[in-house]
Parts: structure tokens; C-alpha cells; sequence
């Protein structure tokens, strides 16, 4: 299964990231893409401050209706960030959205620094695991990645691929080249990360967006600056393969932890 991963700086707008969306699906759909991964709060921007209460929407939304007709009309499934109002809370969320209209939602569960937890509630629920045509797919936000275990629960739930919509700002460089690959590598599956790029206020991102394999060798990867549209394919017997020579999984004495 082919994957695209849009690395982004966003258009500052709900509607000209809808544009963007639009645009990039169609590129993807062309090229074969079943799904299309965007940045972490990709809808709205992510450091939005004070506006992130006013720009919140539900998963029934008008941006998530769009979403659904672009995902129809391609034929992929989309992945996106944005703020979601729900309960008389707000959430940093991420909507997966099918082809077929089929909306899941996932809540960042580990909330990063003041800024988030000023703004957002903390998500109450495990991550989800979607059927993508027979590939199984994790989802995480941001954050939750650099937690062994989140990556951990998924694998063991039987996920290939963990999809990671993403705001990774410096000096964090370190999560996109090592500790995404060894998430990837230490539970064998393949794992997405999709980031930001440029600067919103105090804050400026570091790209580096990849698909990384079991083998924890990035199957393709954006630089820090610019923006980028990857497409790279997901191979499940390289799963099989990769747990055979590091049979982690298989090995985890679980009886020795809680």
C-alpha cells in the first residue's frame, strides 16, 4: 500500500488548508496513495493561542464534511490534526476519514508543555487501530510517540503502521532522527511521522517527516525546511521478516513487568 506524507507550513487559514488538502490529495490519489497523512493541528496551525477554543470544530463539523468529499471524490483515506470541540472540552485531535465517509477520531492522550494543557483537555481514551484495506493502522499524536509504550500497545494490538500527525519544534531535532526510528525498530512495524515546517511565533519547526520501516531505515525523508509531498509503500512481509532477526515481541518477558 502506497502512503503519502504531506510535510507543511499550512496556509494560515481552515479553508485554504482545505485548498491544500484538496490540492495534495489529488497529487496523491494520482501517484497511487491509499491514504494521505497531514501535520498535527494541520486544520487550524498549531501554535494558535487564544484562537484555539474559537476554532475548534466537531467531527461532524463542515472542515470534517469537506474532508469527506475530498476523500470521496479521490478515492484515499485522509488524516489530518485539528482542535475538536466535544463535551464542552477541546481536544488535540487527529480525524482519520475513509473514502466511504467513515470518521475515527484520536485525542492526544499526552499533552506537551503549558501551551497544550492551557488549551486542550487531555484525551480520556486508548489509541485507535483502523483497517486500511487490510493494513492495520496505530494512531498517535505527536508527543504519545516518544512514549515506548503507546508505540508498544499498538504493536502488540497487531498495528503495521503507527501514523503520527506531528508539531516537532527545535531543539528537538533528536524525536525525528532517533527516536522515531527506534520506535519503528524496537517493535518492528512501520511507523509515519508527518511534521511541520517554518515558524509560527516563538516557535519553528524541523520538518524532517518520514515513513520509517521496521528496520528503523527511513523509507523516505523531508529535509527541515521545506515542504514536501512523499510517497512511499508499505510492504507487510517486511514485518514478518524484521520480527524473525529481532523477535522482540516474541521475546518480552512480560511476566516481569506490570
Amino acid at each position: 500500500m502506497k502512503v503519502a506524507l504531506l510535510q507543511t507550513a499550512g496556509t494560515g487559514s481552515v479553508s485554504g488548508n482545505l485548498d491544500l488538502l484538496e490540492a495534495k490529495a489529488a497529487e496523491a490519489s494520482a501517484q497511487g496513495a491509499r491514504l494521505l497523512i497531514a501535520p498535527e493541528m494541520f486544520l487550524t496551525g498549531y501554535n494558535i493561542g487564544d484562537r484555539t477554543e474559537a476554532l475548534a470544530e466537531a467531527v461532524d463539523g463542515p472542515s470534517a464534511d469537506r474532508a469527506a468529499e475530498i476523500a470521496a471524490r479521490f478515492g484515499l483515506a485522509l488524516l489530518y490534526g485539528f482542535p475538536e470541540a466535544a463535551g464542552g472540552a477541546v481536544y488535540n485531535a487527529a480525524l482519520f476519514v475513509e473514502r466511504d465517509g467513515t470518521r475515527s477520531v484520536y485525542r492526544k492522550t499526552h499533552l506537551f508543555g503549558a501551551g497544550e494543557r492551557t488549551h486542550f483537555a487531555r484525551g480520556p481514551e486508548r489509541p485507535p487501530l483502523l483497517d486500511l484495506d487490510g493494513l492495520k493502522v496505530g494512531l498517535l499524536i505527536c508527543y504519545d510517540v516518544e512514549f515506548p509504550e503507546a508505540v508498544r500497545a499498538l504493536a502488540e494490538a497487531g498495528a503495521d503502521l503507527v501514523a503520527v500527525p506531528t508539531a516537532l519544534m527545535a531543539p528537538y531535532d533528536i524525536v525525528a532522527e532517533t527516536v522515531v526510528p527506534t520506535r519503528a525498530y524496537e517493535s518492528g512495524i512501520f511507523v509515519a511521522y508527518v511534521n511541520r515546517v517554518g515558524s509560527e511565533s516563538d516557535l519553528t519547526y524541523v520538518g524532517r517527516s518520514a515513513l520509517v520501516g521496521p528496520d528503523g531505515i527511513a523509507l523516505c525523508r523531508a529535509d527541515d525546511r521545506s515542504e514536501a509531498l512523499m510517497i512511499a509503500e508499505i510492504d507487510r512481509q517486511a514485518i514478518a521478516r524484521l520480527r524473525e532477526i529481532n523477535p522482540y515481541l516474541a521475546d518480552l518477558r512480560r511476566d516481569l513487568y506490570s
